[in-house]
């Protein structure tokens, strides 16, 4: 399945966490994919309620694509420019967009001054961001077609076997009178394999150029159209 267009961005699939202890205070680091402010609002809250103890949850949010992703953060209490702005940075730094990104802190009784906060923030976000990406949980999207095809069987195997030698799989599979597969093809490969499955059934599979969408393949290789 590997996707030789360049990426327009990535996601999260899911949520992941990672955490750091600097002098006894605990810096816990959670992000979540969401689409809206208010998904990721609902996020925020979710983890406010768990950790309802803490002394702060900061966040930072990038929410949209990269032509005009809006962004938020927020210190919650810390020393402006301490937690939430440089939250944001590591955020603009990760390529990813959709994205919500939660860290708590319980205090450890030692202060760490603005140098020891900006980095102790940064630093438990970088490790939730590194657990999603050794996790399979970074989601790199490119452009394609959605390409359908539908063919009495006489065709379906060859056809199917063309695919895969192209690692291209349907992600969607309807048997009845005729075989219906759908297929995400990337951009710049879409007509060729048009034309081929047109050329090898001798015109009697019908294909159809869809849309352009945006896609890629989550942690269990799955498609995933965005």
């Amino acid at each position: 399945m590997e996707n030789t267009n360049a990426y327009e961005f990535k996601i999260l699939s899911s949520v992941a966490e990672g955490e750091i202890e600097v002098k006894k205070s605990r810096f816990l680091a959670a992000v979540a994919p969401c689409k809206t402010e208010d998904e990721a609002r609902a996020f925020i809250e979710s983890i406010k309620k768990k950790h309802f103890d803490a002394r702060h949850n900061c966040f930072a949010m990038r929410i949209g694509r990269p032509k005009g992703p809006m962004d938020k953060f927020s210190d919650d209490g810390e020393p402006q420019g301490t937690a939430g702005k440089p939250m944001l940075d590591i955020l603009r730094g990760s390529g990813l967009y959709d994205i919500c990104a939660v860290v708590t802190r319980y205090f450890g009784g030692t202060l760490l001054g603005t140098g020891g906060l900006v980095r102790a923030y940064s630093d438990a976000l970088k490790a939730a961001l590194s657990n999603a990406d050794s996790s399979g949980l970074v989601i790199p999207l490119s452009k394609g077609h959605i390409v359908s095809v539908s063919s009495d069987y006489s065709f379906i195997n060859k056809i199917k076997f063309y695919a895969e030698r192209k690692s291209l799989y349907p992600y969607k599979e309807v048997y009845l009178e005729k075989c219906e597969l759908s297929y995400v093809v990337p951009e710049n490969e879409a007509e060729d394999f048009v034309r081929s499955v047109t050329d090898m059934s001798g015109g009697r599979a019908e294909t159809d150029l869809g849309d352009i969408v945006l896609y890629g393949f989550n942690e269990d290789k799955e498609i995933v159209i965005y």
